[in-house]
């Protein structure tokens, strides 16, 4: 069941993530602060990183296991690769940018960083 929950979670987060970096706005209220843009990158792709985790985490037996770690870094990482790539060729609004990346991996890392510091790659029964 919870396998489900996680799998729906990160799959409309991946869907909620994909509108908001493809559609067109115009006029989008982001207040004065610095590159903000950066920030909801990072935001974004900590939080799917957390839901891939918590997705790939309960398809290992293993009681501590690194691959749910690596798979959802690296769904994170290539998801956000593709989305620049999609923003650079199919869009007129939106351009690709390597700096959105490198938001993104922060978040990605940041997530992990909480996952490994509080202990949730263990297994509770």
């Amino acid at each position: 069941m919870r396998k489900q929950l996680y799998f729906w979670a990160a799959l409309i987060w991946s869907l909620i993530i994909s509108y908001f970096c493809l559609a067109q706005f115009s006029s989008v209220p982001l207040g004065n602060v610095s590159n903000i843009d950066k920030f909801v990158h990072a935001f974004f792709h900590f939080v799917l990183t957390t839901f891939c985790f918590l997705f790939f985490k309960n398809q290992y037996k293993e009681v501590v296991s690194y691959k749910p770690l690596v798979f959802s870094f690296l769904f994170s990482l290539f998801f956000g690769i593709g989305i620049e790539l999609a923003q650079g060729f199919f869009t007129t609004t939106r351009q690709a940018d390597i700096f959105d990346v490198m938001a993104n991996v922060s978040g990605a890392c940041l997530s992990l960083l909480l996952i490994t510091l509080f202990g949730f790659n263990n297994k509770t029964k």
